[in-house]
């Protein structure tokens, strides 16, 4: 969690950062607040005085629907009745207690029984009744045949009366409370009550038994007045249920659009409508919407992590306190004119034109403002803020999807032509590009959005023409006062940076041709390096051609720059020698600054040495007896901070001490790329530059592809014949010296010459070994000099020795000629190696080699 705060604490992106979250927070306050007008309020029946359109989307609850469908469905919602199984238990107890009491009663107490049976069944009971009931037929009839009759219908229901079930249109829910089961009865005509059932066992006693009129008469007088019904509704139950089911239907909205005419002047307001105005007025009675606060807060915040943050997860390249600035100060400006014209477009609607809201909103020029990031940043954060432009201008507008996706799309569709602009003529004819784009895009956003209104179709292409306009006109306009305003150094900056007729370059080439030949190349490989591990390869090329204008001031202290004249570090103190060395970068930063090239430039100008030491000089100190400090030795720094400054400086480093490669073959130019690179990994040069090991070994591919082309090697052409001397051209199909027969290889001692076998020859007098005036056996030519010298071998004009050329400070190119290195160094070390040192230390690199300028013992 600590790594975000130290990567933000490192790049010193705090202030921008709280600056940044601040205008988040304040376009979402202003999302969510309430700047429209008040609505105008009208009661059912009254005539409305003005008409009357939602600015927004809405949904309008209809309570009086909401409540009938409410109380539908709590009609059709089943009664809940509990089925007990006591009043079967109690009906056989109660009949068994009154056959005890007639069979033992008392014939003194017959009257007392009467009275007793009178009581317990409801009705007058004459002494002929008690005889019946005391009868052994009776007692059997309804033991045997009643009473298991009865049982089996109150175990099937039976209610008090058939009218309380038939209320519930929706059935009856039986709850046996025996078991727990609960049973849906629809067919309520099915069920019984009291009355139908003592109907129906006197029926069956008719028709089932053989008993006398007397006896079931007495059977059913007996039983029907101890029967109690089986199914009780249970009210708690039963509106607890309708509770739950009435609750969980959707409330019935009416939907009102944006745009949609409520009511219309001298219109009629019905109930529909003041529900609808009602709505309205109090969702613009609120002030601030807190949801709509917090929602596009955290969705901004997310969407703006992506400044930070990288696909991959981890942190980005460095963000400045100035990016996070412009970012922020774009979002404010654009969206507040987004909000404005949304409030125009409302009060020239209200006024009865025909240009809406929505056609405004297609004309807002949101990819122009896309595009002025794509001028500065890179794809990854150009995309971010075009997402986030478009997101906010979006919501401030009230727009949705379709709205979004016209300013997203044609956001990117104008970065990528900018990006691909070499000029800015280039980008005003990429209007056509960008108006048929944006017409393609608004038809699509159009047909996403479900609804193609043939009317405004021309409304629509009109405002997309506005579109592209405005867009090409804020970036003409308000590009130059970016560059000025904020120090960015634009694409199109950049490109009139790399016009070879710019007053340094022309200073490059007239005053310091080496420096401005080493820049070329090295430019040429930064650009093919930055395009690979998708760096900005503009600003590095053209930041590469400017990395060494500091030496402008002393051009002749500088190895590149003296031709092979008198090196003046000869009879200067090391110390000194290292200041002038190391005052071409502060000089480099103060021209640049003079001749406004942008603070991009001017950082990598400062950061292409980091803060390596300049190991020849100080080694020469501590050899004549001092005691130096590193400190003094040492360039200002600081180390790279972005990609950019470490492409520059290892490209830099790599093409300067590839000039002492003694014979530069792919193979060892790989090498000696890999052993530059790891070197200056190994100081700690590259910890701030947020390269990866897969990136340096993408550059060092790169690098090595530029160099291999630059070090080719061609055959050497013919040298004319003259008048009087036999034709010297070498015989392109002839063997070489020594093979197959040819003659043999001259020798450097005298007249003599030794083959590939050590055996001596004579000297070769043009045999077609090699071209005239190359020597077969000389080294090859050092390319650092257009002076000649005989060779000792063949008397013909040679260049000199590579061995007396070479860079002293670090293999960039900066270090003066050493015509007295020592050359009986051993193998394997350089001359600024202490004799101690074991081949293998970091100072053993051809890098150190070439900073004492002493010709390495074998090539790397």
């Amino acid at each position: 969690m600590a790594a975000p705060f130290r990567w933000l604490a490192r790049h010193q992106a705090g202030p921008g950062l709280l600056f940044f979250c601040l205008a988040m927070v304040a376009l979402s306050v202003l999302a969510g607040a309430n700047l429209s007008p008040s609505v105008r309020l009208y009661v059912a029946g009254e005539i409305a005085s003005q008409e009357v359109t939602a600015d927004r989307d809405l949904l309008v609850e209809d309570v009086q629907g909401t409540r009938a469908r409410r109380d539908q469905v709590a009609q059709l919602q089943p009664a809940v009745f509990d089925l007990s199984r006591e009043p079967v238990t109690a009906l056989r107890q109660r009949v068994h207690e009154i056959f005890l009491a007639v069979n033992h009663a008392d014939p003194a107490e017959q009257e007392q029984l009467r009275w007793q049976l009178a009581e317990a069944l409801g009705t007058e009971i004459t002494e002929r009744t008690i005889n019946v009931l005391a009868s052994e037929e009776l007692q059997t009839l309804v033991t045997t045949r009643a009473l298991p009759w009865l049982e089996s219908r109150l175990a099937e229901g039976v209610s008090a009366d058939t009218r309380i079930v038939l209320q519930f249109k929706g059935g009856v829910l039986l709850r046996d409370l025996a078991t727990g089961s609960e049973t849906l009865r629809s067919d309520l005509q099915n069920l019984h009550d009291l009355r139908s059932v003592v109907s129906e066992l006197s029926q069956n006693l008719k028709n089932e038994t053989k008993a006398s009129l007397a006896v079931r008469r007495t059977a059913v007088l007996l039983l029907s007045p101890l029967l109690s019904p089986t199914l009780t509704l249970n009210r708690e139950a039963t509106d607890a249920r309708v509770a739950e089911m009435t609750a969980a239907v959707e409330p019935v909205f009416y939907r009102i659009q944006k745009g949609e005419v409520v009511v219309r002047q001298g219109e009629r307001v019905s109930r529909e409508h003041q529900m609808k105005l009602q709505a309205l007025w109090a969702r613009k009675g609120e002030k601030v919407h807190l949801a709509t606060v917090a929602g596009v807060l955290l969705t901004s915040l997310l969407l703006g992590a992506g400044m930070l943050f990288s696909p991959s997860g981890r942190m980005g390249s460095a963000v400045r306190q100035k990016d996070l600035f412009f970012v922020a100060l774009l979002l404010l400006v654009f969206a507040l004119m987004s909000k404005g014209l949304t409030l125009l477009g409302q009060r020239v609607l209200e006024q009865g034109a025909s240009l809406t809201p929505e056609v405004l909103a297609f004309a807002f020029p949101v990819a122009g403002a896309a595009g002025l990031a794509a001028l500065i940043f890179s794809a990854r954060r150009y995309c971010v803020t075009g997402l986030l432009l478009a997101f906010f201008c979006t919501v401030l507008a009230g727009g949705g999807l379709p709205l979004f996706m016209f300013y997203f799309l044609g956001a990117m569709w104008n970065t990528w032509l900018v990006t691909r602009a070499q000029t800015r003529q280039d980008v005003v004819w990429s209007t056509l590009p960008l108006c048929a784009g944006q017409l393609l895009i608004w038809l699509g956003a159009t047909a996403l959005g479900g609804h193609v209104d043939p009317a405004a179709m021309a409304w629509g292409v009109l405002a997309v023409a506005v579109n592209a306009m405005l867009s090409l006109l804020l970036l003409f306009a308000l590009s130059p006062i970016i560059e000025l305003c904020l120090g960015y150094t634009t694409r199109f900056r950049l490109m009139e940076l790399m016009n070879l007729e710019q007053p340094l370059l022309q200073d490059l080439m007239v005053a310091v041709p080496g420096t401005y030949h080493h820049s070329l190349i090295v430019s040429n490989m930064v650009e093919a390096g930055a395009k690979a591990i998708g760096a900005n390869s503009l600003l590095c090329k053209v930041a590469a051609l400017y990395h060494d204008i500091g030496k402008l001031s002393r051009p002749e202290y500088f190895i590149e720059n003296q031709f092979g004249g008198r090196n003046k570090h000869d009879k200067l103190a090391p110390s000194m020698s290292a200041l002038i060395l190391t005052s071409h970068v502060k000089k480099g930063v103060e021209l640049a600054q003079q001749h406004r090239l942008g603070q991009e430039i001017v950082d990598i100008i400062g950061q292409h040495h980091g803060a390596r030491v300049i190991r020849y000089f100080y080694q020469k100190a501590v050899n004549q007896g001092e005691n130096p400090r590193e400190q003094d030795y040492q360039y200002p720094g600081p180390r790279p901070q972005t990609r950019e400054a470490a492409i520059v400086m290892l490209a830099d480093a790599v093409e300067a001490s590839s000039r002492t490669l003694v014979d530069p073959t792919p193979a060892r130019i790989k090498g000696h790329i890999d052993t530059i690179v790891k070197g200056i990994f190994a100081e700690g040069q590259l910890d701030e530059s947020e390269l990866t090991f897969k990136d340096l070994h993408k550059l060092g591919e790169n690098f090595h592809r530029i160099l291999t082309g630059l070090f080719h090697q061609r055959i050497g052409y013919p040298d004319a014949a003259k008048p009087g001397q036999p034709d010297r051209s070498p015989d392109r199909d002839a063997p070489k010296c020594g093979e197959n027969g040819a003659e043999k290889c001259p020798d450097k001692n005298g007249d003599k010459a030794s083959d590939k076998n050590g055996k001596t020859v004579e000297k070769n007098g043009g045999n077609g070994d090699a071209p005239n005036p190359v020597c077969p056996v000389c080294p090859p030519p050092c390319p650092d000099t257009a002076t000649t010298a005989p060779c000792p071998v063949c008397d013909e004009p040679q260049p000199p020795m590579p061995c007396c050329y070479g860079t002293l400070d670090g293999g960039n190119g900066d270090g003066p000629v050493k015509t007295d290195a020592p050359v009986n160094a051993p193998a394997g070390t350089s001359a600024n190696t202490p004799a101690n040192t074991p081949p293998g230390t970091p100072g053993d690199t051809p890098e150190s080699a070439a900073e004492a300028g002493a010709k390495p013992s074998k090539p790397v």
